[in-house]
């Protein structure tokens, strides 16, 4: 019997949770696989060994203080690895430096099926060369300085997780579950991925293109308090007409006046802001309801499908239509149900689902 075997790469000062994540969903897999006597599609059924490795062969601390044993050291392992996966944390810059640690990642990434980062675990694959010339994400705080230190990256600071051929990034921390899980969707199918969502109680499993973090959150907040009622007066009318002279008359000045303080405090345009929050509702819709989606798009502001279409294209790559087959909770689509009105969550398995032992 072959094994299939995933490493984490850790280090001091690691974040702990860019490990037991990603660790968690891995483990579950290869034991829904094992009981299932299905491998990984395309490949021969196989054992699931998953492994951590250090720069040292002593205890490592994380972030939280919390210890955890390596399998073993860098320097003691040359065996064949599947998927590497770097954790994020405040030691990545540290352990970047580390001539010896970088160069083992760099020899074992070139003999891997996939190599992986989860949060600031990114700064190590770009220090070994392996995201040049390639999209990548990391976390949202973390994004402007990766970008500047490693210019040959093309960093994209929207998504939850982005895949470039077999090289695999992902936003701040929780995301690295999300990460795992598309892994496992593309090892075992979405049968597997649902079910070990279902048994982590994550809410709905979130595409690569999913934002990292809500409009407002990502938007500078604004010193004003007049520009502040404003952010808050759209979010509660999406659906309403919210152009520039909308805005400005509601904040008590000039079209043009308003236009350049609201980007120089919020360092967006209205347009670009508005689309965002109106695209984050429609999600929530699409993800949570069976409101169709011509319904959706009316509710929050998009007028007609197409438009709603082509924000989604552009700004989450994907249609709404493939989000909701996709990413949606289980819910009937109904042309009489409010675009308000949420649709009961099923969190029911199928009948033949096998349950991992938690």
């Amino acid at each position: 019997m072959t094994s299939s075997r995933t490493v984490f790469a850790v280090y001091p000062n690691f974040q702990i949770l860019d490990l037991t994540g990603p660790h968690e969903v891995f483990t579950n897999a290869g034991r829904l696989a094992a009981a299932r006597a299905d491998g990984p599609r395309g490949r021969a059924p196989g054992r699931s060994v998953i492994e951590v490795v250090a720069p040292g062969p002593d205890p490592v601390t994380s972030s939280s203080g919390l210890v955890v044993t390596p399998t073993r050291a860098a320097a003691q392992d040359d065996r064949p690895v599947d998927t590497l996966v770097a954790v994020g944390g405040p030691g990545v810059h540290r352990v970047c430096g580390d001539r010896e640690f970088v160069g083992w990642f760099a020899a074992t990434a070139r003999r891997a099926r996939r190599v992986a980062s989860v949060c600031t675990g990114a700064f190590l694959l770009a220090e070994t060369g392996l995201l040049d010339g390639r999209r990548a994400v990391t976390h949202w705080t973390k994004c402007a300085a990766l970008a500047e230190r490693y210019p040959a990256v093309t960093v994209d600071p929207d998504p939850i997780f982005v895949r470039d051929g077999e090289v695999w990034t992902s936003a701040g921390v929780t995301a690295g579950i999300d990460l795992a899980l598309a892994m496992v969707e593309a090892d075992h199918g979405p049968e597997t991925a649902r079910t070990i969502a279902r048994h982590l109680v994550m809410f709905v499993q979130r595409p690569g293109g999913q934002a990292q973090f809500s409009t407002q959150l990502a938007a500078q907040r604004p010193e004003r308090s007049t520009l502040r009622e404003v952010l808050d007066w759209i979010a509660d009318h999406l659906g309403e007409d919210l152009a520039v002279p909308v805005l400005a008359a509601r904040a008590g000045m000039s079209e043009r006046h308003f236009t350049r303080v609201f980007r120089a405090e919020t360092g967006r345009t209205p347009a670009a802001y508005v689309e965002q929050a109106r695209i984050e509702a429609a999600r929530r819709l699409l993800e949570s309801t069976g409101t169709t989606i011509d319904a959706v798009a009316r509710s929050c502001g998009f007028g007609t499908v197409e438009t709603l279409h082509r924000s989604f294209k552009r700004r989450v790559q994907v249609t709404p239509g493939e989000y909701r087959r996709h990413f949606a909770a289980s819910a009937p689509v109904s042309a009489d149900r409010p675009a308000d009105g949420p649709a009961p969550v099923s969190r029911a398995l199928p009948a033949d689902a096998v349950v991992p032992p938690f």
